[in-house]
């Protein structure tokens, strides 16, 4: 049996809608592992009925003794779409992205701070536990909104994530910060770690 997640990030007019899938390896006596193993970004105007009817499909193709979790950005607009996902008896996750300082959740409706989201992936990448492989679709552009984040924080104290310049995307790194960041709290608990975002691409 494999465990997956599907890490979905929902575009709007100007953003693109995008899709990672995700398994979490389990080696023997060694922390476990995330493969990357699909990027797909939806062209630009994608209706979300049809979002909802591809990332059936996905679903439709796993084993029947996999286990798969659709994790999905419900920040704004995406909570409204989550019922789509609902009626189609997908039992996603939603994840709403939130700037403040700790995490909540009512069943399987999270709030999750934005610096929650990133500092899973700094640490993933830190430990070369999050590996990718260089022939996937995408995975260009998903190193380089990595390498393009920053961290900045407000003089309100608060921390926001934003990208180097106005206009770029994030679209592909929040998809997969979506589904590590459940694939490592869903049973283990909250974590949070200061540390710098550090770039890579780990090939498995």
């Amino acid at each position: 049996m494999s465990v997956f997640f599907i890490g979905l990030d929902l575009g709007q007019v100007q953003d693109y809608t995008a899709l990672t899938i995700i398994e979490k390896i389990y080696p023997p006596d060694e922390e476990y592992l995330y493969h990357l193993r699909h990027i797909e970004r939806f062209p630009l105007h994608t209706s979300y009925p049809d979002v909802v009817d591809k990332v059936k499909e996905y679903l439709q193709s796993f084993q029947t003794d996999d286990s798969v979790y659709l994790v999905i950005d419900s920040t704004g607009v995406g909570l409204g779409i989550m019922d789509m996902f609902i009626k189609e008896y997908l039992y996603p996750v939603g994840i709403t992205i939130t700037g403040g300082n700790e995490v909540n959740h009512d069943g399987t409706n999270y709030k999750v701070p934005k610096r929650d989201l990133v500092t899973c992936l700094q640490i993933l990448f830190q430990s070369e536990r999050l590996k990718i492989a260089k022939g996937l679709q995408y995975v260009d552009t998903l190193v380089q909104e990595l390498g393009n984040f920053r961290v900045k924080i407000t003089t309100k104290g608060n921390d926001t994530y934003e990208a180097w310049r106005e206009g770029q995307h994030d679209d592909l790194v929040l998809s997969v910060a979506l589904a590590c960041w459940y694939g490592e709290n869903m049973q283990e608990g909250f974590v949070i770690v200061e540390e710098p975002l550090v770039e890579g691409v780990f090939e498995y």
